[in-house]
């Protein structure tokens, strides 16, 4: 029957080959050893710390020859730039992504607007029209990862690394700190201040190399929100007797209590702590709404 599941070969790239794998478009900066910012268009690179460490990262999964690895072993920095799903910004995303070119030949006439990184002249470019960037710094503490070196074009020999750095005779994996974080002023409103369905950016959905002739990508449309159950909430009792645990020396009010029954039990505890460090730090022994509201507005600016 058409609707049954029928196992399919894994092969090789199985994400493109063996799979619709839906991915982001990004455009990845580095600095060449001539100084000049270098492009080159990426769809394996997804978050990789997201909470618990002390600091962010994304992962990168590149060939170890390409212009963007090679710069990484070298500078260690780079910028991922997240373009919207205008056509031509698509079309010029899959000639940037195409190998063998040098910078200075697949730059040339670029059409993208290029500007300074505000972290240091030593930083790539940033390209203009992205809605967001992500401005990192490789980790190559992780694994020892600072023995490998640029300059080997035909293929690495082992020892391989297994998550970060040289990890196969072609392949490369890059955990990138997360220095800092821009994005367009529309769509940084948009996250502050509450996200709605018509103040999204027009993410482009990327479905990689798919064939001998064509890549594929779907526009953006407007996304539909599903409201989360009630009862993956918790109730005012749940909270009273998460936050009389956190800290003997600030207390909650009950009132404040529920107004938090909406965080999910599995964040909750985390949330109260953060919420009892800052009231701390504001000398508030009793967190009650008025204080709520104080100790909110601080964690939505640190979140900026």
């Amino acid at each position: 029957m058409k609707d049954e599941l029928k196992e399919l070969r894994i092969v090789d790239n199985f994400y493109q080959t063996s799979a619709f794998y839906p991915m982001p478009t990004i455009l990845i900066g580095t600095v060449s050893e001539n100084g000049q910012t270098n492009l080159g268009a990426y769809s394996l690179c997804f978050p990789y710390y997201i909470a618990g460490k002390d600091y962010y990262a994304m992962i990168l999964e590149c060939r170890n020859s390409s212009n963007t690895a090679q710069n990484l072993l070298r500078t260690k920095k780079c910028t991922l730039n997240f373009i919207t799903d205008e056509k031509k910004y698509f079309k010029e995303a899959v000639r940037l992504g195409f190998p063998g070119e040098t910078t200075e030949e697949k730059m040339k006439n670029c059409i993208f607007t290029l500007i300074d990184s505000e972290l240091g002249k030593d930083r790539p470019q940033i390209v203009k029209e992205s809605y967001q960037v992500f401005e990192c710094t490789w980790d190559d503490s992780l694994e020892n990862a600072y023995e490998d070196k640029a300059g080997q074009l035909e293929g690495y020999e082992p020892p391989y690394r297994s998550f970060n750095g040289i990890t196969s005779k072609f392949g490369a994996h890059f955990i990138l700190k997360i220095d800092k974080i821009l994005m367009k002023e529309k769509y940084h409103a948009s996250i502050v201040n509450g996200v709605k369905n018509n103040n999204f950016p027009n993410v482009p959905v990327d479905y990689g190399y798919r064939d001998s002739t064509n890549f594929w990508y779907t526009k953006f449309k407007k996304p539909i929100s599903e409201k989360i159950p009630e009862k993956n909430n918790g109730d005012v009792k749940s909270v009273i007797y998460a936050a009389e645990r956190i800290d003997t020396n600030v207390k909650f009010t009950e009132e404040a209590c529920a107004k938090l029954t909406k965080i999910p039990r599995v964040f909750l505890k985390a949330a109260l702590t953060q919420m009892v460090n800052i009231a701390k730090e504001e000398n508030i022994s009793l967190i009650d709404e008025k204080a709520l509201e104080i100790i909110n507005d601080k964690r939505r600016k640190e979140k900026k």
